[in-house]
């Protein structure tokens, strides 16, 4: 990846290549969840405390493969319970993030309904380049899983190729883990030579094909990250239109795995819906819109907005042009509109922040509405302070609330107004200056601008500009 962060912790729609790969793991409800860290060991170890807590950390040593990936999971996985393992050990890949539970659970069913001793999961490729081989019998069970770099020119032709997910018998596996050895061209213990192994001692060695190849793609560089997040994105756009809501422009809109879409939701071109968003029966979102981590409410509306850890409530409308930042709660039926930014303010049912207004550490009661280029002045240069507006006030325009402050239910405020006291309930608040007007200043002070000759056509006198030339 050529990155200073590990591979598997890329993200992408949604989870890391990881965080995908111990999701579907996870949801076939295992007795263990091992999981075995190597390059950028406390990073990723970091990251299975998030997302999986309940997971064994084990670490490869400096033996190189996935044959000793595997034997060191195991040896944890023992330590760690203390007793000898016994069952169906399910081998997966931390960077095959399109890889289903579904077809996780499948591939064990067959493994233990067929009491094979070893099932591995394959496709069929138009280019099986870099894929170890499947090699079969006539009688169509499995031989051997031949790599790319050892594989005879008949066997390289097979395009059956292995997707290195396996079911094993846990006593199978350890013993043949215990018989693997480097001698192969790239000095690894390969996890595939236990197929060999077990072939040659009888076991029964089978193969599930993977219809949708997909599934197996594995990511390696920052192109095969996009491919596959593009392929993984189309199919959570189409999962979503056929449970109901209509997506205008699917090539446009990004929705992560873990958002939650009610039907009748209506998806404008080029909204990217992130993290843990929720979004209400009959909503309408977008266009030009990212969300991440945002509940919103029934028929509510969100336009080219962008936000984060927010709520908006039933039949509220968000935007043009608004910017949400976490801690806003607009209340039922509210309105943040037109570049308008919020942050860490309650927003009370029913109130307005139609424009060009600022609002940050403040609670808004029921009812209210906050003039056009208003300011929440909630910082000090050393300490935030909070603003409190009651039920139903009206708050004119160019307002400036310099916090802390309180204005009491049913306020007003005049337009202009610097509000550095409480204003009690029911008050009117203003501190504007007697307006001073100095008569004819353009005529004197600007005489030659186009203000000054049109001042003068309004109070009919000469051309200034005429003037001061005859006066000199």
């Amino acid at each position: 990846m050529k990155s200073a962060l590990p591979k598997v912790l890329h993200p992408i729609v949604g989870r890391t290549l990881l965080g995908h790969a111990l999701a579907a793991a996870g949801g076939l409800q295992p007795q263990h969840l091992v999981v075995v860290v190597r390059h950028g060991r406390e990073q990723v170890a970091a990251h299975i405390q998030q997302v999986a807590p309940q997971a064994v950390i084990a670490d490869q040593d400096d033996v190189k493969g996935t044959g000793r990936a595997v034997d060191c999971g195991l040896r944890s996985l023992a330590t760690a319970t203390g007793t000898a393992l016994a069952g169906t050990v399910l081998v997966t890949y931390g960077d095959v993030p399109m890889l289903t539970t579904e077809t996780l659970a499948s591939l064990v069913q067959q493994h233990e309904r067929e009491g094979n001793a070893v099932t591995l999961l394959s496709a069929i490729l138009d280019d099986p380049t870099g894929y170890g081989r499947v090699i079969r019998r006539p009688d169509g069970s499995v031989h051997a899983i031949v790599e790319q770099k050892d594989g005879t020119p008949e066997q390289l032709a097979v395009r059956e190729a292995s997707c290195g997910i396996y079911a094993f018998d846990a006593a199978v596996l350890s013993d043949a883990l215990g018989r693997i050895t480097t001698d192969n061209a790239q000095g690894e213990m390969y996890l595939t030579d236990v197929v060999g192994i077990v072939d040659g001692d009888g076991g029964r060695v089978a193969a599930m094909v993977l219809d949708d190849v997909w599934q197996a793609e594995g990511v390696n560089d920052r192109a095969q990250l996009a491919a596959v997040g593009a392929e993984l994105n189309r199919r959570v756009v189409l999962g979503w239109m056929r449970d109901g809501v209509t997506v205008v422009d699917p090539a446009t809109t990004w929705i992560d795995v873990q958002v939650r879409l009610a039907p009748d939701v209506l998806i404008e071109p080029g909204t990217q819906l992130r993290g843990a968003t929720v979004v209400g029966e009959g909503a309408l979102i977008g266009p030009d819109t990212t969300l991440r981590d945002v509940q919103v409410g029934a028929h509510a509306s969100v336009v080219r907005t962008h936000g984060s850890d927010a709520t908006i409530g039933e039949g509220a409308t968000v935007g043009p042009f608004a910017y949400l930042r976490p801690g806003t709660e607009l209340g039922a039926d509210g309105k943040i509109g037109t570049f308008v930014e919020t942050k860490n303010a309650q927003i009370g049912a029913g109130s307005k922040v139609p424009h060009l207004t600022y609002v940050g550490d403040a609670t808004i009661g029921e009812g209210s509405n906050i003039g056009a280029s208003s300011v929440f002045v909630n910082y000090d240069g050393v300490s935030k302070h909070r603003t409190t507006i009651g039920d139903h006030c009206r708050t004119g325009s160019d307002n400036m609330f310099v916090a802390p402050v309180t204005v009491g239910d049913g306020a007003y405020s005049g337009a202009g107004t610097v509000i550095r006291k409480d204003v009690p309930p029911g008050a009117l608040a203003i501190n504007v200056a007697p307006q001073r007007n100095i008569e004819e200043w353009t005529l004197t002070k600007r005489p030659d601008t186009a203000s000054a000759r049109a001042a003068a056509r309004a109070l009919g006198r000469p051309d200034p500009a005429s003037e001061g030339n005859a006066s000199a």
